[in-house]
């Protein structure tokens, strides 16, 4: 069942707002305030129809500016993290490394090391290849991570 093409067009509004300004906080009632419907309905359907839900979406491009700034500005990590929207340098590096895989640091440093693709491959196919996959979210994504480790503990001892 498809949506209505003026809902799909407010959605976009309040999509279109969070990717100019990441950084700032965008609660469902602000969302929902720009799209002119309820929070509700708003959250379910931004996630029917952008597949993820708002605030996982706000995380892939907070994430995605995060990564194009360590890799492409000098700026301090802890700069990084107050433009794109984090009050916590902690919370910051914690989230980063659960959706990367990397610190901010460590993923700094491989671009350094990394040759230039971007001669070669489109900017816009090397950002695809690099979002974020928030699929899930990212406490899941901890609790999932941690089972596998005790699994694969289990399997080794005894």
């Amino acid at each position: 069942m498809s949506q209505n093409p003026n809902l799909l067009r407010r959605l976009l509004r309040a999509k279109d707002r969070m990717d100019g300004a990441p950084h700032e906080e965008w609660p469902i009632d602000r969302l929902a305030e720009v799209s002119a419907v309820s929070a509700a309905h708003f959250a379910r359907e931004f996630k029917k129809a952008f597949g993820l839900p708002p605030h996982r979406y706000l995380l892939t491009r907070r994430i995605e500016r995060a990564t194009a700034l360590l890799r492409d500005t000098e700026l301090p990590i802890t700069e990084i993290a107050l433009r794109t929207g984090w009050s916590s340098i902690g919370t910051f590096g914690r989230i980063f490394r659960d959706i990367t895989g990397d610190s901010p640091g460590e993923l700094r440093a491989r671009a350094r090391l990394a040759p230039q693709l971007g001669q070669y491959v489109p900017e816009c196919v090397a950002r695809g290849a690099h979002r974020p996959d928030l699929n899930i979210a990212v406490l899941e994504k901890r609790r999932q991570d941690a089972a596998g480790k005790l699994e694969l503990h289990s399997k080794e001892v005894p």
